[in-house]
């Protein structure tokens, strides 16, 4: 490992890779496992970190395939969603918080809908501003896979916001 404790590790991206957890496995205490044990094994495989890419993308990469061994697992069930992704250390008045949380359920809604692979490139994408370059060394896939999976999540998120009654999205 480099000059940062594994302290310092956990507090620079346990939030991030907790929502990166959260957008595959739905479940809040789930992600949470996710991350810690990517912590775990991280620190106690450091030296398998051999700096070919940032620190970032390593444990990005770990905590992907670490939720994508937990949605293969026997254990995995389907989970209702009951928590939702929360701004953490962002203090808004009460009228766009609330304004903002309706419009993000149902976005939310609507992204957890998509299969994994959709859902992951959305969110890594335009969440995380990942490039599509990053993403597809993240994923371990050419970038061409990740732009045309990004193609089709964005219609198929459309179709489903469009069906959802109420909701204005501004895709005309």
């Amino acid at each position: 490992m480099d000059n940062r404790t594994i302290e310092q590790v956990i507090v620079e991206y346990s939030d991030y890779l907790l929502r990166v957890a959260f957008v595959y496995v739905k479940d809040q205490k789930t992600a949470e496992d996710i991350v810690q044990d990517v912590f775990i094994r991280h620190y106690q495989h450091s030296e398998q970190f051999r700096n070919d890419s940032s620190l970032k993308t390593y444990l990005v990469r770990m905590t992907v395939n670490r939720s994508h061994d937990h949605l293969r697992s026997f254990a995995y069930t389907r989970m209702v969603l009951t928590d939702r992704i929360t701004g953490l250390g962002r203090q808004r008045s009460p009228e766009s918080l609330l304004a903002e949380k309706e419009m993000s359920h149902d976005v939310l809604k609507a992204l957890l809908a998509l299969k994994v692979p959709y859902r992951e490139v959305l969110a890594l994408y335009y969440y995380d501003e990942w490039t599509t370059v990053e993403i597809a060394d993240i994923l371990g896939c050419p970038e061409a896979t990740v732009r045309t999976r990004l193609q089709r999540a964005r219609r198929q998120l459309k179709k489903v916001l469009e069906e959802q009654e109420g909701f204005t999205h501004g895709f005309d």
